[in-house]
């Protein structure tokens, strides 16, 4: 009959697992199956690790007025990086990154249907996700180890011990001639103290779209 000690030590051993298995995290790809996967390279500038890789044309971003949004699509690629999220809730952040860029974008472009000179085409593709552990993303906020080290990510802006993000792409385009303007690759998280983002399966994935939706529009000013 295995020793209280022993227990313990198995326990500490199988929540030591459970954590490492949870923190781990995949950085964006180049995705093979977008459009702007060719013109894609290693953006040197972003210190953040949000935006790995980004394309850019000079543009006087001042002349559009009005925008396109194309919907969102749920990438399909082999190199998709969704694990095992089931469909319905990749369906479900699909329709929510629909709902909150267009809401972001609103507050600088007028939505339209029929391209113009000035009309810019957007097209979103969702290419990962990663959702929350139940329990341990909202108890690592708080235990010492956790708390610890989430306290030095909060600082400096970065992903949480234990936590959901979003992955995804985005293509701009100039709509009348379909002129490739700008494109990126970008990972969301929400900050690792935003306990509220740490509920529910997909709350910090919504946080992180939220913070991206809001990210473009300042892009485009």
């Amino acid at each position: 009959m295995p020793s209280i000690l022993t227990m313990k030590r198995s326990g500490f051993v199988a929540l030591l697992c459970a954590l490492l298995t949870a923190c781990a995290s995949s950085d964006p790809v180049k995705y093979t199956g977008i459009d702007s996967a060719a013109q894609l390279s290693s953006n040197t500038g972003d210190r953040t690790g949000r935006v790995p890789f980004s394309y850019e044309q000079p543009v006087d971003w001042s002349r559009y007025r009005s925008v396109q949004v194309a919907p969102v699509i749920v990438y399909g690629g082999a190199d998709h990086q969704f694990g095992d999220m089931s469909d319905a809730d990749k369906g479900a952040l699909a329709s929510y990154m629909q709902q909150r860029f267009v809401d972001a974008l609103r507050q600088r472009f007028a939505l339209t249907q029929t391209p113009r000179d000035d009309t810019l085409l957007i097209r979103l593709t969702l290419t990962g996700a990663r959702t929350n552990t139940a329990v341990l993303s909202t108890l690592t906020r708080f235990d010492i180890g956790g708390g610890l080290y989430n306290a030095v990510q909060n600082a400096r802006d970065r992903e949480a011990m234990i936590g959901g993000s979003v992955i995804y792409a985005v293509e701009i385009y100039d709509a009348r001639d379909r002129r490739l303007l700008k494109a990126f690759i970008s990972k969301q998280y929400p900050k690792p103290w935003d306990i509220g983002a740490s509920m529910g399966a997909l709350s910090a994935s919504r946080a992180g779209i939220d913070k991206g939706a809001e990210a473009l529009v300042a892009q485009l000013r």
